[in-house]
């Protein structure tokens, strides 16, 4: 009798362990919760988390809020050695790395000043190389720093919207960046996150060439539920996408999701985890979100399964696509899982079934894509005419797309080419090359515009065959585009500063420097004949504040600037110090 109670026990207990496997398409997670300490002194909180939906890439960090202020004092989260510094004038701005023992790296950016011992040797190596924007790997003994130890000031430097610190943690060997909540910090959280839409795709086409049924949700006793509860599709394969944030105790700031499972009939079908990304892999958020209806002013929808371009995907699946096969007119119960890094859980409940009058015509509108101005993800996808050739790498594409070309004559000589639309993202840069419609100049610019955004890129002439007069640059954008000769310098604007001016009140001078293309390849100033360093965060000034390197006396201070294609200006003052 006991021999079969036991029996009867460990097939209960297999049971069970075989549906909570199941039901578990995400392993748990066991990072050291108490190895690093909050990295900034200031009121804890978030302005933003990890895998947040930003414009062409996920938030790869917190954004740790800093009273609103700037100069607050950031903090080494672990012991470890400073292992690189980098300054440069968008993205981190001024930012530190330290590696540790336990093979992860810590990154603290948008920084004011580092520490004393810190800047002095960063302004020495920036000296030697003669260059502001730096990214220094140093010595491992060099810069050791304990758990706690004011590593430098918070700021606003690089492509900060405001003051606060973007702290990171990643692999230091592959450079993988992890989730940071999943190593604790002390930052309550109790809310679950906030569906507020479900979004139905027919599978049978491109995500590009649809609409969405686009569905509100309704939370009723905790469960979010949809209305009608029914939801019939004219499809037998479907997906869906959701609208959620999270939110954490206390504050009304929208941060991402952290997870989200679709359930058939109690059967974890797909969905994604957002715990690990690399920068290699960031844009794939233009995968992860409906780009078509973003890109046009609508709302982020998160995809549950993954496109077919979307490679090493934050996405796993039961039944490969994550598609799910209506194969019948049987009604499916559809449970949609929303999680955050806390483990707090929102739930999405109804039911779907195919139309009862379906008929197969969706598998006839998929023929007819199949024509060869269809673009497909995966495979190298070319176009070619007299005046223009391009390709898109295999790995370009997400989805497939009929692809849409046009041409437009604004004057003689001069022809604008429409490459399809901007509701298309593509992943990766593309060469493109054009015949020049006029005598052959030196200086050429490709120019690439769409929606009010202007992006140049210098066109180098390339034989087409044996055919002379062509120019070729990359993108990674659809738009329109155009040839144009460059033969504009750039425009040198000092502020608060001209020549002969006694400086001896002033602490900078400042320069602001613009071109027609809007690129400014090289900036130099000379004092004296000597390379002086002049910062350059977010890119739109030139500022050099007096030191030691400009003492009391008289001085010439060159000026040169130089755009992409090798346009120069070059401006010379005297001023006394």
């Amino acid at each position: 009798m006991l021999k079969n109670n036991l029996k009867l026990f460990f097939l209960i207990l297999t049971f069970v362990d075989a549906n909570i496997s199941a039901a578990q398409l995400f392993s748990p997670k066991n990072y050291p919760a108490d190895y690093f300490e909050y990295p900034v002194v200031a009121t804890r909180g978030l302005a933003a988390n990890f895998g947040e939906l930003r414009p062409n890439h996920y938030h790869m960090g917190l954004d740790c809020r800093t009273d609103q202020a700037q100069n607050k004092k950031i903090l080494a989260a672990a012991d470890g050695y400073i292992a690189k510094v980098k300054i440069e004038p968008w993205g981190f701005g001024r930012c530190i790395y330290i590696n540790h023992p336990n093979g992860l790296t810590t990154l603290y950016a948008h920084l004011n000043d580092f520490y004393e011992g810190l800047e002095k040797y960063v302004k020495e190596q920036q000296y030697a190389l003669k260059s502001w924007a730096v990214y220094l790997d140093i010595p491992p003994n060099l810069f050791p720093v304990k758990r706690g130890d004011t590593i430098a000031l918070s700021g606003n430097s690089g492509g900060s919207q405001g003051p606060h610190l973007h702290f990171e943690i990643r692999d230091t060997k592959t450079d993988k960046v992890l989730n940071p909540l999943l190593f604790g910090f002390g930052i309550p959280d109790t809310v679950a996150p906030d569906i507020v839409r479900l979004a139905v795709y027919n599978r049978n086409l491109s995500t590009y060439e649809q609409t969405p049924k686009l569905i509100p949700l309704k939370k009723i006793k905790g469960t979010y539920s949809t209305a009608p509860a029914l939801i019939t599709v004219n499809t037998d394969k479907v997906s869906f996408g959701i609208s959620a944030t999270d939110r954490v105790t206390g504050s009304s700031n929208r941060n991402g999701i952290y997870e989200a499972v679709l359930f058939n009939d109690d059967k974890p079908i797909t969905g994604f985890q957002i715990d690990n990304i690399s920068y290699d892999e960031t844009r794939y958020l233009n995968a992860h979100i409906d780009y078509k209806i973003r890109s046009r002013g609508g709302p982020f929808i998160e995809h549950l399964s993954a496109l077919p371009g979307y490679t090493n995907s934050i996405y796993k699946s039961t039944n490969n696509d994550g598609v799910i096969d209506l194969a019948d007119d049987s009604l499916h119960t559809i449970r949609i899982e929303v999680k955050d890094v806390n483990g707090n859980m929102s739930t999405v409940l109804f039911s779907l079934r195919r139309d009862t009058n379906y008929v197969e015509t969706t598998k006839a509108s998929e023929a007819s894509l199949l024509q060869p101005a269809e673009f497909l993800p995966g495979f190298i996808n070319i176009y070619e005419n007299n005046n223009i050739h391009f390709y898109l790498p295999e790995k370009c594409l997400y989805d497939s797309i009929r692809f849409q070309y046009s041409e437009t004559i604004t004057k003689p000589g001069n022809t604008i080419y429409q490459l399809h639309n901007t509701s298309v993202p593509l992943h990766g840069y593309f060469p493109i090359s054009m015949k020049a419609q006029t005598a052959l100049p030196v200086k050429m610019v490709m120019h690439r515009f769409a929606n009010g955004k202007h992006d140049y890129a210098k066109a180098e002439a390339v034989m087409n065959g044996k055919e002379t007069g062509w120019y070729k640059a990359s993108f990674r954008e659809f738009g329109s585009f155009e040839l144009i000769t460059d033969t504009t310098p750039p425009v040198i604007t000092p502020i608060g500063f001209k020549d002969g001016m006694n400086n001896s009140k002033q602490s900078r001078i400042v320069f602001v420097v613009k071109d027609n293309t809007e690129e400014i390849k090289k900036f130099t100033a000379t004092l004296d004949g000597n390379w002086l360093r002049f910062s350059n965060d977010k890119g739109s000034r030139f500022i050099y504040d007096f030191d030691e390197m400009c003492p009391a006396g008289e001085h010439e201070l060159k000026i040169v600037a130089e755009d992409q294609v090798g346009n120069v200006t070059e401006k010379v003052y005297k001023f006394t110090r």
